[in-house]
């Protein structure tokens, strides 16, 4: 219950940690760096730095609740074998196979 609520939270933290990364300005040149003038003369430097600190906000969210998810992973009980595994164990018992012969 508590890990699939994790891992929705972290499922949307992703989603919008994409749409900040793409909504902010490249600040390696290429076809963003033309307009950079035009941003600067309009006041858009703190949209810049809430995206920035937004950026990082999500980045630190989604780090720590995939840590957490590990703790709520769900396991199985030490004592209990998954039927896959007896089956498997069943099919090559060596004392059957004596028995059989």
């Amino acid at each position: 219950m508590i890990y699939t609520f994790i891992t929705i939270i972290v499922v949307i933290a992703s989603i919008t940690l994409i749409g900040a990364v793409l909504m902010q300005n490249s600040k390696g040149g290429g076809l963003v760096s033309s307009f950079q003038a035009q941003n600067q003369i309009m006041g858009v430097k703190k949209t810049t730095d809430f995206m920035e600190k937004a950026t990082w906000f999500l980045v630190c969210v989604v780090v720590v609740l995939s840590i957490a998810s590990a703790a709520f992973y769900p396991r199985e009980e030490a004592g209990a074998k998954s039927q896959l595994t007896g089956q498997v164990e069943s099919n090559t018992d060596p004392a059957s196979d004596a028995e059989a012969e």
